[in-house]
């Protein structure tokens, strides 16, 4: 059979921090149970999904594109080096990436097959899903507790009212997403300071 590995992102919508990619290839002698795509499961079933993933799965590997690498290439460019770093980084090479969306990063090592809503219809995309998720989750969470006015544990860095008044009243920080419409006019109507 041959070994495949699902990949997935999160973090492509908000104004703040990396874009996480996960890619996991899961053992078919030890099926984990409850896997969903990550956004329609509570934060306490993705963690306790997230450890059973990480011990029980063949390989997995979370990686990321900074925020620079974000405003450098654009975040679709920046998703797809995310995405192939999840792959490159795998303990095992798989025979076949699935990856959730309608695009296969160009530079992948192994040949990539795009399937759309994959989180919710295939069960290692899920698994990345999960994994991707709480990685980018926790780094917000570690964010917040730096900039505590901004509430990046409460919106994860997501264009919520909060957030906006916040970067209104507050600034824009070295981690806000400078190409990102909300921070561009910031940075614009501000002469391009950082707090």
């Amino acid at each position: 059979m041959p070994l495949i590995c699902g990949v997935d992102e999160a973090g492509r919508g908000p104004l703040a921090g990396a874009v996480f990619a996960a890619a996991v290839i899961l053992d078919p002698a030890k099926p984990i149970a409850g896997l969903a795509d990550s956004k329609v499961l509570s934060e306490a079933k993705r963690d306790a999904l997230a450890a059973w993933i990480k011990r029980d799965a063949l390989a997995w590997c979370i990686a990321s594109a900074s925020v620079e690498e974000i405003d450098k290439l654009n975040i679709l460019h920046a998703t797809m080096l995310a995405m192939t770093r999840a792959v490159e980084g795998l303990s095992t090479r798989p025979d076949l990436a699935q990856i959730d969306g309608n695009r296969v990063p160009k530079h992948l090592p192994v040949p990539g097959e795009a399937i759309v809503k994959g989180d919710a219809k295939v069960a290692a995309i899920s698994a990345a899903s999960i994994l991707a998720k709480t990685a980018r989750d926790a780094e917000l969470v570690a964010l917040d507790a730096r900039h505590p006015q901004y509430g990046f544990a409460r919106h994860k860095g997501y264009p919520t009212a909060e957030h906006l008044a916040a970067i209104e009243r507050h600034g824009v920080l070295a981690e806000h997403r400078k190409t990102f419409g909300p921070v561009r006019s910031w940075l614009a109507s501000h002469q391009g300071q950082l707090f």
